[in-house]
């Protein structure tokens, strides 16, 4: 009897833990499908009388979170993908290159980055965009977001190259491939994990990224979702349905990332965690 309480127990509290994370959510999601502000404030934890789904068309189109949530998505998606590449590019360099003493330097060289923090080089930042004629465009998000990713890509790809067998490489060299084929070919394919590990990462930074967004983009056209929501906040500040319906568009991509890709994230982040 004890061994199953002893079992069952920190699965009680996962379960605990989860439910009190996930309370404020469901109070949201059953608010978007209410109908005013009385509905929610006499009943703010029960279901709808009538389930309000015009509040979703609402906001997509009056509120503008159409435009917000693709300006968000396009940036999100190229910054995530191209720091992808380069991590998995400088990581296949570092790792599985033989430049001994150079690789090691780089190394260290990149992982310094990991020691600033982003808003420590917002001025920098602002007056390098600005020198380059991009402030106001979506360049001046897209360059900041893929540079500032790659410290902590490099370091979560290279814990995983670093575990692959170095046989796999020398056979690869006797069948006559390249060092680019190799890495197109045979590490890039072992190494999804972590690449899949690194792109959520990257995404989830850059979606919700507010600050440089904030600042860079003075368009309304131009804005991504954070920036978007301040402002769709503040027009509908006295409709607190419309505001939870526009939260709920703001995080279902992360949900339907997460629900998709969650074992290879597991298996990203683990790795390099486990020798033998």
């Amino acid at each position: 009897m004890m061994k199953s309480i002893k079992k069952i127990s920190p699965h009680f509290v996962l379960l605990l833990y989860v439910a009190v994370i996930l309370y404020p959510f469901v109070f949201v999601i059953l608010s978007s499908f209410k109908t005013n502000n009385q509905e929610i404030q006499s009943n703010p934890w029960g279901l709808p009388n009538v389930f309000t789904f015009s509040n979703y068309s609402e906001v997509w189109v009056k509120g503008k979170i159409s435009v917000y949530f693709f300006n968000s998505l396009y940036l999100s998606l190229a910054a995530a993908v191209c720091g992808v590449i380069l991590a998995a590019m400088m990581s296949f360099a570092i790792t599985r290159m033989k430049f001994t003493k150079s690789s090691k330097w780089l190394y260290q060289f990149i992982l310094v980055g990991m020691l600033i923090p982003g808003n420590a080089l917002f001025i920098a930042q602002y007056i390098l965009v600005a020198d380059m004629g991009i402030l106001g465009t979506h360049w001046a998000l897209f360059l900041p977001y893929t540079a500032g990713a790659i410290p902590l890509s490099v370091l979560l790809v290279s814990a995983f190259m670093k575990a692959i067998p170095s046989e796999i490489e020398e056979a690869a060299v006797i069948d006559g491939l390249s060092a680019g084929g190799m890495f197109v070919r045979i590490i890039l394919p072992l190494t999804v994990p972590a690449l899949v590990t690194v792109f959520i990462v990257n995404f989830l930074g850059n979606w919700n990224e507010f600050l440089l967004s904030n600042f860079f983009l003075s368009k309304d056209s131009l804005k991504t979702l954070p920036t978007g929501m301040a402002g769709f906040r503040d027009a509908f500040q006295t409709n607190y349905a419309l505001v939870c319906t526009g939260i709920i568009y703001s995080v279902v991509p992360v949900f339907i990332l997460y629900a998709v890709l969650q074992e290879k994230i597991i298996a990203g982040l683990t790795a390099g965690s486990v020798k033998g």
